[in-house]
């Protein structure tokens, strides 16, 4: 027996890997949806998520291409996994993302490629939408510069191309690298922590998706939960995985205040306000 018999649960809860079906619809999510929709159907170009770590940038992300019907636009999601990117090795990502077939080397064959690539999907009635998550990590003027240039390409109904950047807070100073291209920027979005309500709604959003038909949690254990991980949502899963385990091991019927700091301590995680 583990904790999910323990606590009649189907699948792990709090896990920090991406699962759209655990995603928890707050109202700043939700418009951010909204507004990342309405960015791309009216061809702004740019738009920008900044978040800290752990608020849902690479869930919004996932799920807003998720949403994106195929019939109509030709998206795709680049995941940023290291600060030496070149504009180059980029390009051919984007390249291969739309669909360019023999990707050349040469810069200038490529980007007339991807210009090219880029009407044929205009002509099939489709819009083109490239996201970037983690792109704080293109600290290069010269990648800035690549974005500004596809962004000069316009049609009658707006941009030809349009970007959705995810980044830490910091990539404002990466856009100050290019400020035509930070002049560009349509939409920005501003991802918070969780309230203390939404904190609760969110474990038990979680937790009713897993398969829990009771509360788990006590209300002093919950509160606890939002002091230490601060509306954080992979604290949040963070506190509620371990503590679900401690309280299996401790054979509680439920999650108490004291098995919560001792999760916390267990964390390091920052004394709670009391």
């Amino acid at each position: 027996m583990d904790y999910l018999e323990y606590y009649g649960l189907k699948e792990h809860p709090f896990s920090n890997v991406v699962d759209n079906k655990f995603y928890y619809n707050s109202l700043q999510h939700s418009n951010a949806l909204l507004k990342l929709k309405y960015a791309v159907d009216t061809r702004k170009g740019l738009a920008v998520v900044i978040g800290d770590i752990g608020t849902g940038k690479t869930t919004l992300a996932r799920l807003f291409l998720e949403d994106l019907d195929e019939s109509k636009y030709e998206a795709a999601l680049l995941m940023v996994v290291h600060s030496t990117v070149s504009a180059e090795w980029l390009l051919r990502k984007f390249a291969m993302q739309l669909g360019v077939s023999d990707v050349k080397e040469d810069k200038v064959e490529l980007l007339s490629q991807i210009y090219k690539r880029l009407y044929e999907i205009k002509e099939e009635g489709k819009n083109t939408v490239v996201m970037l998550d983690e792109v704080q990590m293109l600290s290069s003027k010269g990648i800035m510069e690549e974005f500004r240039g596809f962004l000069n390409m316009e049609i009658q109904e707006g941009k030809l191309v349009n970007f959705i950047f995810f980044g830490l807070p910091d990539f404002d100073n990466i856009l100050s690298l290019d400020k035509p291209l930070r002049q560009r920027v349509a939409v920005k979005i501003r991802l918070q922590a969780f309230s203390e309500e939404d904190t609760k709604n969110y474990i038990d959003h979680r937790l009713s998706v897993a398969g829990s038909n009771k509360q788990i949690f006590t209300d002093d254990a919950l509160k606890l939960i939002f002091q230490y991980s601060k509306g954080v949502p992979r604290l949040i899963n963070a506190v509620c995985d371990n503590a679900l385990l401690e309280g299996y091991l401790l054979k509680k019927d439920s999650i108490d205040d004291q098995a919560i700091r001792s999760v916390a301590i267990g964390l390091d995680l920052d004394s709670a306000s009391e």
